[in-house]
């Protein structure tokens, strides 16, 4: 994959990001994506990238993700896959160990999609909807700890795999109290909280294309 030159006019690096509503933008436009961002900012820094093919719906839970994979049929190979899920297992009460199996899967699946290469994949943290204002009568402490109890495993399986981590859940905590970091439904985020995760991400990725 080095071996394409970036600066090349037909060069173009492939993007696929997959997930749940933080990957689709629920209530946002697309180019509010935190992942079409990341794409642009890549763009700007020089290197020739398309915006994301996106496998990834509003509710989806781990192994919904992996059977929509399944059915989808996608079988193209990307200079960059992306992955964030867990929060529908997480508000679902699914438990950890079932998500640890699934989960890992689906880290196999988004190598698969790199051809292979688990340098070429990333993982953003859960952000944690329990700020949101959404969650105002719900039990915030309790969402709190969740959340981190599955990140806590999403670290530890991306370390065994060998593939990036990008904390973003303590951006999504600061987002507390102000609307302009939410999306009109309330729960989801905002193209501004959005673009935050963009450049949380932006020096892993840069660092990950680098090889």
């Amino acid at each position: 994959m080095s071996s394409v030159n970036p600066t090349a006019p037909e060069a173009k690096y492939t993007f696929l990001s997959l997930g749940d509503s933080y990957t689709i933008g629920e209530s946002v436009f697309e180019v509010e994506r935190w992942s079409v961002q990341l794409a642009g900012m890549l763009r700007e820094e020089g290197l020739a990238i398309t915006n994301p093919d996106i496998i990834a719906k509003t509710g989806w839970t781990t192994a919904e993700l992996q059977e929509a994979i399944n059915i989808n049929g996608n079988q193209k190979t990307y200079h960059l896959v992306s992955l964030l899920i867990g929060v529908n297992n997480q508000y679902r009460e699914q438990g950890l160990d079932q998500y640890r199996t699934e989960f890992r899967e689906l880290l196999q699946t988004a190598t698969q999609f790199a051809g292979g290469e688990s340098a070429h994949v990333f993982v953003l943290s859960i952000p944690d909807w329990g700020d949101s204002p959404f969650a105002a009568d719900r039990d915030r402490t309790k969402i709190t700890r969740e959340i981190d109890q599955f990140n806590t495993l999403v670290k530890e399986e991306c370390g065994k795999a060998g593939i990036a981590y990008v904390d973003i859940t303590p951006l999504t905590r600061s987002a507390t109290g102000d609307e302009s970091q939410f999306a009109s439904d309330g729960l989801h985020y905002s193209g501004k909280q959005m673009k935050q995760w963009a450049k949380q991400a932006l020096p892993v990725v840069k660092q990950l294309m680098s090889h």
